[in-house]
């Protein structure tokens, strides 16, 4: 799971990131298998070189992210049986946005590491910190409740279980306005502006936005844009719900962007996930056939 995380670090947009996103959206669907030479195409309708793209997935290697693997003598990559299940997990947590009720419950998490496990402990926050997790105190974590698997399946990873205790409650009840104590446990500000590059980068507002594709009668053909538009799109968003906990209204500013973030999100992937896909379905198909031919 670390080296799935260390991946999260990567830049939206930069060519490792974008590569990853690829192989997270079609690999799968292409039988989980794909060849160097269908990845390269595809990164090339991005607009990266083959020379790069080659690098990126050296990266990715190092990562535990993808395996180099040839298949009737034609040299290729598939997923790491780590890299599939957090493929798995983030498809869940991509096209599903969380959306906390104000009578839904939290979770708190409690724990006190010695400093011989200083490692894990900066390991343990880190990876609280990218599940959507607050900080209440130094040693007290805050999250929705619908979390409290990823919490215990980090926890068990670290060997750090028997060092912490979960516990499940009613909102908390603070001083102040929880609008205050959630800017303080969360960086909400952060967050938004996530939300805020989202919409600024794929709106309609833009001339670069996904409505100026659409073509009349709201088709979009499977093309090198399409494609395009989808993965940037994924791209830059797939780390908004791993690091938005989703809260409820009275905890958040009035004017908080994510509704409209996450309904731009939907409307694009409605608009541009089968095209998309298609386009690669076509790419694979035709580099198949000029290997028979």
């Amino acid at each position: 799971m670390s080296a799935v995380l260390d991946d999260m670090d990567s830049r939206p947009g930069s060519t490792t990131s974008l590569l990853r996103t690829v192989i997270g959206l079609y690999l799968r669907d292409a039988g989980g298998w794909m060849s160097a030479k269908d990845i390269v195409n595809l990164m090339e309708a991005l607009g990266t070189s083959g020379t790069v793209t080659r690098t990126a997935l050296g990266r990715l290697r190092k990562k535990d992210v993808v395996l180099q693997e040839a298949r009737d003598g034609v040299a290729g990559f598939t997923l790491t049986e780590g890299a599939a299940t957090m493929l798995a997990r983030g498809d869940r947590r991509i096209y599903n946005p969380r959306s906390m009720s104000e009578s839904d419950p939290w979770c708190l998490i409690s724990f006190s590491i010695p400093e011989t496990e200083r490692e894990k402990r900066h390991q343990l926050r880190r990876r609280l910190h990218w599940i959507g997790c607050g900080t209440v105190a130094a040693g007290l974590w805050i999250c929705p409740d619908s979390l409290r698997v990823e919490v215990e399946e980090i926890l068990a990873d670290l060997e750090l279980r028997a060092m912490a205790t979960i516990f499940v409650t009613e909102t908390p009840l603070v001083v102040g306005s929880l609008r205050d104590v959630a800017s303080k446990w969360w960086d909400l500000d952060a967050v938004a502006g996530l939300h805020k590059d989202f919409i600024r980068e794929h709106g309609s507002g833009s001339d670069q936005g996904p409505d100026s594709q659409v073509h009349t009668g709201g088709v979009v053909e499977p093309s090198p844009d399409a494609f395009s538009t989808y993965v940037q799109c994924i791209d830059r968003w797939r780390i908004i719900p791993y690091l938005d906990p989703g809260l409820p209204a009275a905890f958040l500013p009035a004017d908080w962007p994510g509704a409209e973030g996450t309904a731009l999100f939907s409307r694009i992937v409605a608009t541009y996930a089968e095209p998309s896909a298609q386009f690669v379905r076509n790419t694979l198909l035709a580099t198949a056939g000029a290997a028979v031919s």
